[in-house]
């Protein structure tokens, strides 16, 4: 099923200039399965003089018009959403279940915007002088480009692309090399929408390359950018550097506070399953458990149970729950952060060990006993290994929550509603989700704060940062 994956540029889909590509593995058994074409300058001249044409057509689409096509482009995506779901289990590894819904909330995503695209209003602002009029518009700010990782190949491409092509801007995506194939389903579906060719184009190739030829072109105004906080403050530099605006989601270590009050039950549920969700490999992932003393040993004990029901295997076997880890290298991330703590003094309560010889799959792994010195606890993991420690206070796991430069995603369970008020103050994030997990949806701001990154991809404000206000006043005469 899995055919070889092209650049789209003005409209076609077509090889790179140079005929170069680069391999695509499946993570659940190391072997290639594909190729997708390696996008080099002259193929980014390409794709830029197609931006800033299909910028010039698209801008002039009426955004109702905009709305029509887009609401069509989901329509298609949903349509395809179990081919496209199967490609991404086979080139990312999740679960087929969650590769297609990945995929149908893609299309949420694209419908949310189509929305949004008819009520980005302006204002008239009343004047000191009879006969002046002061109007405050909306323009779309230009041509996009849009960096976007691997783990979540629809999620994360669908939010850019949404809010570029709803605000009337066009955009190039660069494609995440090692899960192509889903995100060119998302994109094709824009096309066969109607969406004019140059507004929207995909490339892969070496991300260093690609961002540091793009993000100083004249031809781009916006960058938004997911991923790594080490590259995104690289990026945020280079895009400073030449006055371009820019969105950034960048990484998180998410406190997951659970009070002695809580739903023990339901905390345990809720938090493993969105722990080893994609394996861990979320940048919203629940990461470092803080567990107030009278309740630690029950909800470890639910949370190991929990874990060690989990089964592991390829996604595309409807049997499993957590596929293998991406890459290579992740599995060898895990392997260091679980040595590490180990050697610090922790305590392997469940998992640890890497599953097998041919793939990249590993144990969820649950983590008691941890030095605040080890790398875990300061580092994001990126995988299926739970941190669970212990707090006497409300103050105790504030300063913890805060401790670190990260302010991502928050998570906390009690039945108090004066605690859960005082949480919602107190901790540093862009987003806390309490006795539940509510976050990501269209509708929500999605953004973090501190080296978190800065905007939000998500609800009504993320289509501000692809719109620029210009003031109009006039007097009749």
């Amino acid at each position: 099923m899995y055919s070889d994956i092209q650049l789209l540029i003005d409209g076609a889909w077509r090889p790179a200039a140079s005929g170069k590509t680069i391999p695509v593995l499946n993570p659940a058994t190391g072997e290639e399965i594909g190729k997708v074409s390696h996008a080099e300058k002259a193929d980014l001249d390409l794709a830029l003089a197609a931006a800033q044409k299909g910028f010039a057509a698209w801008r002039k689409v009426s955004a109702f018009e905009r709305y029509k096509v887009m609401r069509k482009a989901a329509d298609i995506l949903r349509a395809n959403a179990e081919k496209i779901g199967t490609l991404m289990t086979m080139e990312q590894g999740k679960p087929v279940m969650e590769a297609k819904m990945e995929t149908l909330a893609g299309a949420d995503v694209i419908d949310w915007f189509a929305e949004e695209a008819r009520r980005a209003y302006g204002r008239t602002i009343p004047a000191r002088a009879n006969g002046v009029y002061q109007l405050e518009i909306k323009e779309p700010v230009g041509p996009v480009a849009a960096f976007t990782p691997w783990n979540f190949p629809i999620n994360q491409a669908v939010r850019k692309c949404s809010a570029a092509l709803a605000a009337g801007c066009s955009i190039i995506i660069k494609g995440p090399e090692e899960t192509p194939a889903a995100c060119a389903g998302l994109i094709d579906a824009f096309v066969k929408a109607g969406v004019p060719a140059g507004a929207i184009n995909l490339v892969f190739g070496v991300p260093a390359d690609i961002s540091s030829y793009l993000i100083p072109h004249p031809t781009i105004r916006k960058i938004s950018f997911t991923g790594s906080t080490a590259v995104g403050k690289h990026l945020a530099q280079l895009a400073g550097q030449h006055m371009k605006r820019v969105t950034m989601e960048l990484g998180g270590h998410a406190p997951a506070m659970v009070f002695a009050d809580a739903d023990v039950d339901a905390a345990a549920k809720i938090l493993s399953a969105n722990k080893f969700r994609n394996a861990g490999q979320v940048c919203v992932a629940p990461t470092r458990f803080l567990v107030q003393q009278p309740v630690f040993d029950e909800f470890v004990g639910k949370f190991v149970n929990a874990a060690k029901a989990i089964k592991v295997g390829d996604g595309l076997d409807e049997k499993s729950r957590m596929g293998p880890l991406a890459h290579a290298r992740r599995l060898d991330a895990m392997e260091a952060f679980v040595g590490d703590a180990v050697a610090k003094g922790a305590k392997v309560e469940t998992g640890g060990r890497r599953i097998g010889n041919k793939g990249y799959f590993y144990e969820p792994t649950v983590l008691t006993n941890v030095s605040r010195e080890a790398r875990i606890m300061n580092e994001e993991p990126f995988g299926p290994v739970a941190v669970i420690g212990a707090f006497e206070t409300f103050d105790d796991v504030v300063g913890e929550a805060n401790r670190l430069p990260y302010g991502l995603a928050a998570y906390a369970y009690t039945r108090s509603e004066k605690t859960a008020a005082a949480l919602g103050s107190s901790i540093e994030t862009g987003m806390i989700s309490i006795n539940h997990h509510g976050l990501a949806l269209p509708e929500v701001p999605f953004g973090g704060v501190k080296d978190s990154g800065y905007g939000t991809e998500g609800g009504a404000d993320a289509l501000d940062a692809y719109l620029v206000t210009k003031f109009i006043t006039q007097m009749n005469v």
